[in-house]
């Protein structure tokens, strides 16, 4: 079974999240670096990472590491990979994304170019042909450099994994599916835990907690690129993976996840898309302000993405805002809160100083993952 080195990017600062993940699939870890993580699998794995990782961007199929400070240089290392192993004649190839970091070669138009040219080049001598119809199935060419070492893989997923497939209506400042995903791994909620989100928006946290909590794997409602990849990937993949899948589903399961949202549209988007995602009996979602904020149990969570101010209008809201937050949540009786905002004043505000502090990058916008740590429950005695 022929093994390949696998890439999987994910949001700076949660590397740990999606290491622990793909171990978890029985993978064996080659590499850490910021924001991605690399991992050997043969081409099961390549299908098993689309369909179960949920904190993954994209799973991308390496190529190789070359070093480059010259056009010249990149063309011919460029040149010299074995393109023929991944793409077949027919195959559509277009260097799709490049990126530069402290780099000689910083121009992505450039590099695209002239790595596209070398693939020319190369599968002509390959394939012994001038002109490529290019009209099969698309592989998709991502490069990323840092310090002059281009890492270049190919993506087998096609549209970025964080779209589901579930999601039609969003809120004005989303968090997406797979840093929502990510961000609950990192709290030691479990399906057993209660969980409030009380400012659901497009219901994101809460149906990713569902998901998790009914071991609905996030792949199954959507497709992926190298499905079309016959050549590499066999179809008994993927209905092995499908079934799979399929089989790990458990919609009985007992929960109390909650979702509130001041706006009644959102409530509703955030059903819709609950149904969509299959979820929609595991959780209530309720049009609710926050100084409405309660609950009867203990040792419940609090996971959210509050406001902060993206509009300059918001921003004068936020104090008060911030300070309900607070008031709620000590009215929680040994409750833990979660939360990530790019808001700078949160703890000031909130009241106290979180237990925990990470910084997260969503997109460009810097943002704080705000720990606040309720005790343990106790121990339930075995019957």
């Amino acid at each position: 079974m022929e093994k390949f080195e696998l890439i999987a990017p994910c949001h700076f600062g949660l590397e740990a999240v999606l290491k622990r993940e793909i171990q978890d699939l029985g993978y064996e870890i080659s590499e850490v670096e910021d924001g991605k993580v690399t991992f050997l699998g043969d081409a099961g794995a390549i299908v098993r990472a689309n369909m179960f990782l949920r904190t993954t961007e994209r799973v991308l199929l390496k190529v190789a590491k070359v070093k480059a400070v010259t056009f010249e240089e990149l063309f011919e290392k460029t040149k010299a990979l074995p393109w023929e192993k991944y793409i077949p004649q027919d195959g559509k190839f277009w260097v799709a994304k490049a990126n530069s970091v402290k780099s000689r070669l910083f121009s992505p138009s450039d590099i695209q170019s002239i790595m596209k040219k070398a693939m020319v080049e190369r599968l002509k001598s390959v394939y012994h042909v001038d002109w490529f119809e290019e009209d099969g199935a698309s592989f998709p060419i991502r490069v990323a450099f840092m310090k002059d070492v281009a890492t270049i893989g190919i993506d087998t997923s096609g549209i970025s994994l964080h779209k589901r497939g579930y999601r039609q209506m969003t809120s004005k400042a989303p968090i997406t599916e797979t840093l929502a995903a990510a961000l609950l791994m990192l709290t030691p909620w479990n399906r057993d835990r209660i969980l409030v989100d009380p400012f659901c928006g497009s219901g994101t946290f809460p149906i990713e907690a569902a998901m998790i909590a009914a071991n609905i794997a996030p792949g199954m409602k959507r497709n992926f690129l190298c499905e079309d990849w016959k050549h590499l990937i066999s179809r008994k993949h993927w209905y092995e993976v499908r079934e799979e899948a399929q089989g790990m589903i458990d919609l009985s399961v007992d929960t109390d996840i909650q979702g509130y949202d001041l706006d009644p549209e959102m409530v509703k988007g955030a059903r819709e898309n609950a149904e969509r995602a299959g979820v929609d009996k595991l959780i209530h979602f309720q049009q609710r302000d926050i100084k409405d904020l309660s609950h009867p149990k203990k040792y419940g969570f609090i996971v959210t993405n509050p406001p902060y101010g993206e509009r300059l209008e918001d921003k004068e809201n936020l104090p008060s805002l911030y300070e309900t937050i607070g008031e709620r949540y000590q009215a929680l009786d040994s409750w833990s809160m979660y939360l990530i905002t790019a808001y700078e004043d949160a703890e000031r505000y909130i009241g106290r100083k979180a237990d925990k502090n990470r910084k997260i990058y969503n997109g460009m916008i810097k943002t704080y993952f705000y720990q606040f740590l309720g005790p343990k429950p106790p121990k339930k005695k075995r019957s």
